[in-house]
């Protein structure tokens, strides 16, 4: 039988050779800074082939809390480490065409697309988080193949295994000269496995979010669906999200997980209360949430699914082209298209 096509359909082919050739080595501003440039080369390079105008934006920051990027499965208030100076640049990309409609950063709103660059020190990651970064990479070649592309705004972000620092100052800048309508965050989105028991949930999951954890067990605690985290302010976009993924492969269900917290600072506060809360704001989408900006996270789970997490052997030879790029598909599709607002009884 045929498989189902999809308007925005994404190249397995074209996602592995990109995890292929960022996953080769670890690559790290702190513990691999060569091996970082080779990476922000590579990005540069394949952005700006498919239209897009990139830029690189620097910081250079002092006394930030944040954590160690070291491997390993240590408990989170374990990690925190304060950091004396960090330095680094984030890559952003804006759509093409858009200098020549006068559309630079000043425009009025766009919708965020994000992964981050960085490795923790030994693993190449492929999962973590190559997987993430070729899905924005397809999601840029998607959209530049559109009639007028959207007005989306491409992140590679430096420094997340240090404590989301650079989306931190990627928000910040961002908002000093547009509006952000959304953001979606790719995370570890690249590992399945369709075993049974291969996908674990954390302690107290079955408590904090019943519904997610009731599909998980429904489907017999397998690895093959792509979590969907979303607040209330970002559930249109999840629901658009997982109809985009069912369009994309039957073979891909999505999970949707409602963080029930508010946007803003009282929701990072509340995560400091409920240990299991802050599984939800493990990536570079929590900064966004922060600012009150409506924020999706797709990601496989991570160290509760991926055995290679953090790991050397964290390879490309380990993940699913196939679903990701249906994962891929959905993402252009619902950044495309991003919807406002909040459902009625959210």
């Amino acid at each position: 039988m045929a498989q189902p096509t999809h308007p925005f359909q994404a190249d397995p082919a074209r996602l592995r050779r990109h995890v292929t050739a960022l996953a080769g080595e670890p690559r790290s501003r702190r513990h691999a800074p060569q091996a970082m440039e080779r990476a922000e080369e590579y990005v540069t390079d394949q952005l700006t082939e498919a239209g897009w105008d990139v830029h690189r934006d620097p910081f250079d920051v002092r006394w930030r809390w944040g954590s160690a990027d070291r491997p390993g499965h240590r408990a989170m208030p374990l990690k925190i480490r304060l950091h004396p100076r960090l330095a680094g640049a984030n890559l952003r990309a804006e759509p093409p065409g858009s200098r020549d409609r006068g559309e630079g950063p000043a425009r009025r709103s766009t919708v965020v697309v994000g992964a981050h660059l960085d490795t923790v020190l030994d693993s190449p990651g492929a999962d973590d988080n190559a997987s993430g970064v070729a899905v924005v990479l397809e999601t840029a070649r998607i959209l530049a193949g559109l009639p007028l592309p959207p007005d989306v705004t491409l992140m590679l972000f430096d420094m997340e295994e240090v404590g989301l620092i650079g989306s931190r100052e990627a928000v910040r800048q961002l908002t000093r000269t547009r509006r952000v309508a959304g953001m979606i965050c790719l995370e570890s989105v690249g590992y399945f496995s369709s075993a049974l028991g291969s996908q674990r949930l954390p302690p107290g999951a079955g408590l904090a979010f019943p519904a997610a954890a009731e599909a998980v067990a429904e489907g017999h605690h397998r690895g093959d669906f792509t979590l969907v985290i979303h607040r209330t302010s970002s559930r249109r976009a999840a629901d658009a999200w997982a109809r985009a993924a069912a369009e994309a492969s039957p073979s891909l269900p999505a999970v949707l997980l409602r963080d029930p917290r508010p946007d803003g600072p009282l929701g990072a506060a509340a995560g400091l209360a409920l240990p299991v809360l802050q599984h939800l704001s493990r990536s570079d989408h929590a900064p966004f949430w922060n600012h009150r900006i409506p924020a999706l996270m797709l990601t496989g789970t991570a160290n509760f699914r991926n055995t290679h997490y953090h790991r050397p052997t964290d390879t490309p030879d380990t993940l699913d082209y196939d679903r990701l790029a249906a994962v891929a598909t959905a993402t252009a599709a619902t950044a495309a298209a991003w919807p406002g607002g909040t459902p009625d009884g959210a």
